[in-house]
C-alpha cells in the first residue's frame, strides 16, 4: 500500500506531529501554517491534512474553521483526540528564574496563562509549539518554550517545569481533511455542517434546531461565526450525531437546504465516545413510549 502524503503543522515535535503519529500508512509533510496546509490539500499538493479543530480549554481553532468554511471545499474524514500536557522547555542549564520570555503557539500560551502570570513571564507567539522549541534551541538568549516533551527531546531542550497547563483535563481535537471522498459510515459517526441563513429574522435558528429535534438527532456543538460580510452577519457551525448516509440525517439536511439555509457540508466521519445510533434509538423509543402513554390516557376520556 502506498503511503498517503499527509500535511501537519510543523516542524517535528508539534502536537499535530504527535497526533499524526497515531495514523498508519502516512508520509508526514510539515507546513508552517494552517492556511498553507489547507491550501496544499485543496490544490492536491498533498493527499490529506491533519489540523487542530478544537481545544478543551480555548475552544475552536479559528484558522482551521475559517479555512474550511470560507476558503476551501474540503471534507473532514476522521478525528483524533489527543491529551495535551504542556511543559516549559529551555536550553540545558537555564533556570526558571533566568527565563526572560516564553514562546509558543497562541493556543498553547492561552492554556498556560495562570503559570505565566504567577511567574511574571512575558509571552511571544510562534507558528507552532515545536517552532518555539526550535527558536529557543537556536538562540543564545535565556528564552523558554511551551511545548511537548517530544519537542524538547528533538531540539535538545530540558524540561524546566512539567505539566504547566492551567487545567489537568486539557485535550485537543484534530481532524484529517481531504478533497472529495466522504468517510464510510460506521454507526459511530458525527457530521459537521455550516448553515448560512436565507434571511435574518426572529425564529430562524429555532426553526433550524427544530428540524433536528423532530428527528431525534442530537446536536453536539452549535457555534456562530462571522461571515466576513459585515458586522452582525453570522453563520452557524453545527456538529451532530449521525452520518449523511443515514436516511434520517439526509432528510434533515435536505429539509434545511430547501427551506431555511444554504448548507455547506464539512463531512461525516467516525468519532470516539458512545454510539450516536444507540442514543438516537433510545430517544426514539422513549418518545414512542410517551406517545403510547398519552394515547392510553386519552382513550379513557368519556365521549361528550
Amino acid at each position: 500500500m502506498e503511503n498517503a502524503r499527509v500535511g501537519y503543522l510543523g516542524p517535528e515535535g508539534s502536537f499535530s506531529h504527535e497526533a499524526l503519529a497515531t495514523l498508519q500508512h502516512v508520509e508526514p509533510v510539515a507546513y508552517v501554517s494552517i492556511e498553507d496546509l489547507l491550501g496544499a490539500v485543496a490544490d492536491a499538493s498533498i493527499d490529506q491534512g491533519l489540523v487542530p479543530l478544537e481545544n478543551a480549554l480555548e475552544g475552536t481553532v479559528s484558522a482551521t474553521i475559517d479555512g474550511l468554511v470560507f476558503d476551501h471545499d474540503l471534507v473532514i474524514l476522521q478525528e483524533i483526540v489527543l491529551p495535551i500536557h504542556l511543559h516549559l522547555l529551555a536550553r540545558p542549564g537555564v533556570r526558571l528564574d533566568e527565563i526572560e520570555s516564553v514562546r509558543s503557539y497562541v493556543h498553547a500560551l492561552a492554556q498556560v496563562r495562570g503559570f505565566l502570570h504567577d511567574h511574571g513571564l512575558a509571552s511571544v507567539q510562534t507558528t507552532s509549539t515545536s517552532q518555539a522549541a526550535r527558536d529557543v534551541a537556536e538562540s543564545k538568549e535565556p528564552w523558554g518554550a511551551v511545548g511537548s516533551a517530544l519537542a524538547g527531546e528533538l531540539f535538545g531542550l530540558s524540561v524546566v517545569a512539567s505539566d504547566v497547563e492551567d487545567h489537568p483535563d486539557n485535550a485537543t481535537r484534530f481532524v484529517v481533511v481531504g478533497r472529495d471522498d466522504v468517510a464510510a459510515p460506521t454507526g459511530h459517526d458525527r457530521t459537521t455542517i455550516v448553515c448560512f441563513q436565507h434571511t435574518d429574522r426572529p425564529g430562524t435558528l429555532y426553526a433550524m434546531l427544530g428540524r433536528f429535534a423532530a428527528r431525534d438527532i442530537n446536536i453536539t456543538k452549535l457555534e456562530s461565526r462571522p461571515t466576513k460580510r459585515g458586522l452582525g452577519d453570522y453563520c452557524f457551525l453545527m456538529e451532530f450525531e449521525g452520518h449523511v448516509a443515514d436516511d434520517v440525517v439526509a432528510d434533515c439536511l435536505s429539509d434545511l437546504q430547501a427551506h431555511l439555509a444554504r448548507v455547506k457540508f464539512l463531512g461525516s466521519y467516525p468519532v470516539t465516545g458512545e454510539g450516536a445510533s444507540d442514543r438516537r434509538h433510545d430517544v426514539t423509543a422513549a418518545r414512542v413510549a410517551a406517545d403510547q402513554w398519552i394515547d392510553a390516557i386519552r382513550g379513557r376520556v368519556l365521549p361528550t
